[in-house]
């Protein structure tokens, strides 16, 4: 919880109502004492939603929790994207006076995203331009994740990759791997995080030719680096160029 933003502390302290996935219930338990808490397993983010603006049209402070940002594979489109369903007027906190009638008022909370604690732990890889991609096809077919996949590799672009396997998904990241390679080189560094911030982290430095052999599992993110990344001091570093530009004085300790 170390990493919760104070806005998130001081939302989930207010509401009268916290609904998530049990996973991330857990988390956060600590602060949800006296609090109804409605949790469901995964796969059941409708039901989640529906229940939330069930109990926030009858006036009562309701939070939705997600992992990591709620913007950013997280919930927060699925309540917009409900609402408007529902014809639902919305007003975003602090537009409300802009609004002169609001059915239901939604404050979305930035948090910390699991690719910039990933990122973190790992060095300095995301420094240039990067491009994110989830591996779970159950909302987005194979055929768009590859073709995603290919063009980012194309570009040069930093790739992290979201959702790399699962136990009933278990042969994609081997199929991206063989993509990648194709654009990249075999020795292209590879950053592997899981469960970054939390209980149970781990954190691994490979390469592009042997990602394949890492343990991964659904928390875990993958940055796949660029033409320019390389390993420093078993830190991933993506240089943004500077030094291409500005000249930098050699320490006394340089000895190479």
């Amino acid at each position: 919880m170390a990493y919760l933003s104070k806005r998130a502390v001081e939302v989930l302290n207010s509401v009268q109502v916290v609904v998530g996935y049990k996973t991330y219930i857990r988390l956060i338990d600590k602060l949800l004492e006296g609090k109804e808490v409605i949790s469901t397993g995964m796969r059941a983010e409708m039901d989640r939603v529906n229940i939330a603006l069930e109990h926030a049209l009858q006036g009562r402070n309701t939070a939705i929790v997600s992992s990591g940002d709620a913007g950013i594979y997280g919930m927060a489109g699925l309540v917009l994207e409900v609402c408007r369903q529902k014809n639902l007027r919305v007003a975003l906190q602090g537009k409300a006076l802009e609004a002169r009638r609001h059915d239901i008022l939604v404050e979305i909370v930035p948090g910390t995203p699991a690719l910039c604690a990933a990122a973190a732990l790992l060095g300095a890889p995301l420094m240039h331009d990067f491009a994110s991609i989830s591996l779970s096809d159950l909302l987005t077919p194979w055929e768009v994740i590859v073709e995603r996949v290919i063009h980012a590799a194309k570009a040069d672009f930093v790739v992290v990759l979201y959702n790399p396997k699962s136990k009933k998904r278990d042969w994609q990241l081997g199929a991206v791997q063989k993509v990648l390679l194709k654009y990249k080189d075999r020795n292209t560094p590879v950053g592997v995080v899981s469960r970054a911030m939390r209980k149970g982290q781990a954190v691994h430095i490979t390469s592009l030719s042997e990602m394949h052999t890492m343990e991964m599992d659904m928390q875990t993110i993958v940055v796949v680096g660029n033409s320019t990344s390389y390993v420093f001091e078993n830190l991933m570093v993506t240089p943004r160029g500077y030094l291409d530009k500005y000249q930098v004085d050699k320490g006394e300790n340089d000895q190479r």
